[in-house]
């Protein structure tokens, strides 16, 4: 892992990503690019050159003076940090950034939502996951350490999810002392039987060619995705849920983009989106 980048709005939120992710950093070696979008008024837009330029210039020197403190942190010695200032108003382009920086993975705080705080920050947090290629990572607090002893990953098994669940393995199985892969049986349309569930995870683990992995292997029933990856969570004292999805490309299946956003906003763990 070369690469991590963290957006950021110098929030507290912000800094709980920053952390874990220097954490991160600190276990592959890997260099952290620190990244605010700077959000310029709407009214800039209709201002002549010479006032967008100097409203620009005003909140780049904010901007750099913001860094300054919010770099100063003791958890970041040693470590290559790059801060870096984007002048977009929302957040779906991070997914852009990371792909022209060839980022490995991108870590992301968030509030979620509440009936308290507003959806601001879970509004972003959903743009990302929707559109995130890279796999990311949210957090919701500080974490005590990211060297986890339990991950649980959800994936539908199907043949296209194969090459994700590879790489959602192989980043997750460095940070944890034990993941799992989490087969969920839904009723009606989503029902499979017993023999069905086992053909499948079958060709599977033929397709990825990992067949140890059949051993960390679960499975569960339930009415929906969401409520049988947290009560997996909470009654196996899970440490970090792990999503295959496929993004937004269909809201009505298994693991579309919407569960996964639910999901995100929803859980206090730790989650890594992973997309096919």
């Amino acid at each position: 892992m070369k690469k991590i980048i963290i957006p950021v709005d110098f929030s507290q939120h912000s800094e709980y990503a920053l952390e874990a992710a220097a954490s991160i950093a600190k276990k592959h070696n890997s260099e952290l690019i620190v990244m605010h979008m700077l959000e310029l008024s709407e009214s800039i837009f209709s201002s002549s050159s010479s006032d967008r330029n100097e409203e620009t210039a005003f909140m780049l020197m904010v901007t750099n003076k913001k860094f300054e403190s919010f770099l100063d942190k003791p958890y970041l010695e040693g470590l290559s940090v790059t801060p870096m200032i984007k002048h977009h108003k929302v957040l779906k382009e991070v997914d852009e950034i990371a792909s022209e920086l060839k980022a490995d993975l991108v870590v992301m705080g968030s509030r979620g939502h509440n009936e308290y705080e507003g959806v601001f920050l879970g509004s972003n947090t959903e743009k990302v996951v929707r559109h995130s290629k890279t796999p990311l990572l949210v957090v919701k607090s500080k974490l005590d350490s990211i060297d986890f002893e339990h991950i649980v990953i959800a994936t539908d098994f199907s043949p296209n999810s194969a090459s994700a669940a590879k790489v959602a393995m192989e980043l997750l199985s460095s940070l944890g002392k034990k993941v799992s892969l989490l087969h969920i049986n839904l009723p009606n349309a989503h029902f499979l039987s017993s023999d069905e569930i086992e053909a499948k995870i079958t060709n599977f683990l033929a397709l990825t060619n990992r067949e140890d992995w059949k051993d960390n292997i679960a499975l569960i029933s339930d009415y929906n995705v969401e409520e049988a990856i947290l009560g997996y969570a909470d009654k196996h004292n899970i440490d970090a849920i792990g999503m295959i999805t496929e993004g937004r490309t269909g809201l009505n299946h298994l693991f579309g983009g919407s569960i996964s956003e639910d999901l995100v906003n929803h859980s206090t763990l730790p989650v890594f989106t992973f997309r096919k």
